[in-house]
């Protein structure tokens, strides 16, 4: 279970730096995904073998200082929501300034770890000046430049001894399933149908944030955890109008759950904001079924269901081993389907194929066709395992490993997943020496 860091302050300060600072080392790993739009405010650290999420709420608000001002109310309210630690950034160059000393006053009121760092600390000069940081009353702070880096090991060594133990939900046998989306596509109206009114309900278990509530549901011959991130409690405060605060809210739905039914709507379409989801969700190595909702709205052709569905494939490439289930949370259409389906992905992603298996269906395949030749060098992969991961991912070793390219290992990934069905699974390769 991922713990999550927010890192708030007004602008300028340096959270950007000092956020990619965090990811740097990762974002490689984590992000070697041809085609995936970067999203510059979420990425995964981690420091003395502990993971975590980063979520760098500023660096994205255009214009005046007094637009900003209304801005950074929402941004401390998200953190305080959605983190289990916040990193308050402010700058010694300019002291304490009065959007400081605001944050400071909701950040005061909270029960969550909040780490004051005083940022572009690099001489003894300024390390004095950073007392005066005091007066926020928020205790003791940390001192750093995280343009260089002094000082961040002793806040990381702090921080990641104040998260939460990651371990609350090891527990749970079940499979956990999360229902995501923007705003208004119909999540609710979705869990609605699914729980119905009659509540099939065994338990309600607090979730991991006051928000996210897991229900426990148990029909139609399935059971498993609902993770509901839909509008259980909206602060009238924080409008979800921001593309970035609906993505940002998903993030801990998705890292908690084992399939993300991301419900799209029919009459908006597969936009930005829905692709952002879908690429969190594909990110984090999630089972993911497309629900698209409303569908009973749509003027029918004779085949726009087809169209539809080459409508999203197209902008979820290459990743479009998907199942899309056309529903309607209001007249219930296909809602037993859409839980099927969900199940059928989850079975998909904790499969297990075994090593002889494995080697016998694919090395006569990959002899017929090897990789390409390059520079002259021949590429021979000599034996294939899949890896003790929560999610399929498979070792191919092999004597050079870095001639292996993204084309090749794409067609690898197609075999092992017309030989063994992984729909709506990411599954990862990895080329190892031998």
């Amino acid at each position: 279970m991922g713990n999550i860091v927010a890192i708030v302050g007004r602008p300028n300060v340096g959270k950007s730096t000092f956020f990619n600072r965090l990811i740097q080392r990762r974002e490689a790993i984590v992000d070697a995904v041809s085609g995936v739009t970067r999203d510059r405010h979420y990425g995964k650290s981690d420091w003395n073998g502990r993971e975590f999420s980063v979520i760098d709420t500023g660096g994205y608000v255009l214009g005046s200082d007094d637009i900003f001002e209304a801005e950074i109310d929402k941004q401390v309210e998200l953190a305080i929501d959605e983190a289990d630690a916040i990193v308050f950034m402010v700058d010694v160059e300019t002291g304490v300034t009065g959007m400081d000393e605001d944050v400071a006053k909701l950040l005061r009121k909270v029960k969550k770890p909040v780490f004051l760092v005083v940022n572009k600390v690099d001489n003894a000069k300024r390390a004095q000046d950073a007392v005066e940081f005091y007066s926020l009353g928020l205790g003791d702070y940390f001192t750093i430049a995280s343009i260089n880096g002094s000082g961040t090991g002793d806040l990381l060594d702090a921080l990641v001894e104040a998260l939460p133990d990651a371990s609350e939900f090891e527990d749970s046998e079940l499979p956990r399933f999360a229902v995501v989306g923007r705003p208004n596509a119909g999540k609710s109206s979705f869990i609605n149908a699914l729980i119905g009114e009659e509540r099939y309900i065994v338990t309600d278990i607090a979730g991991t944030t006051r928000d996210a509530i897991d229900t426990k549901y148990n029909r139609f011959g399935f059971e498993f955890n609902l993770v509901d991130t839909a509008g259980i409690r909206r602060k009238s405060k924080v409008k979800e109008d921001l593309e970035f605060y609906s993505v940002m809210r998903s993030v801990r739905a998705i890292e908690n759950a084992d399939v993300c039914m991301l419900v799209v709507d029919a009459q908006r379409g597969f936009d930005g904001q829905v692709q952002n989801i879908f690429w969190l969700a594909q990110r984090n190595h999630k089972g993911i079924v497309i629900l698209v909702n409303k569908w009973d709205l749509v003027e029918k052709e004779t085949k726009t269901t087809k169209d539809f569905e080459t409508y999203i494939k197209k902008h979820i490439e290459p990743f479009t081993d998907v199942p899309i289930v056309f529903i309607s949370a209001l007249t219930k259409q296909r809602i037993f389907k859409a839980i099927e389906t969900a199940v059928g992905v989850y079975k998909n992603r904790s499969k297990r194929i075994k090593t002889s298996q494995l080697n016998e269906d694919l090395l006569p395949i990959i002899q017929n066709t090897p990789p390409p030749a390059l520079k002259g060098k021949y590429v021979k992969i000599k034996y294939i395992m899949q890896l003790p991961t929560p999610q399929p991912q498979f070792a191919f070793f092999c004597n050079l490993p870095q001639y292996v390219k993204e084309p090749y290992k794409r067609f690898l990934e197609n075999k092992l997943r017309s030989m063994y069905d992984f729909c709506g699974v990411p599954v990862t390769l990895f080329m190892r020496k031998k």
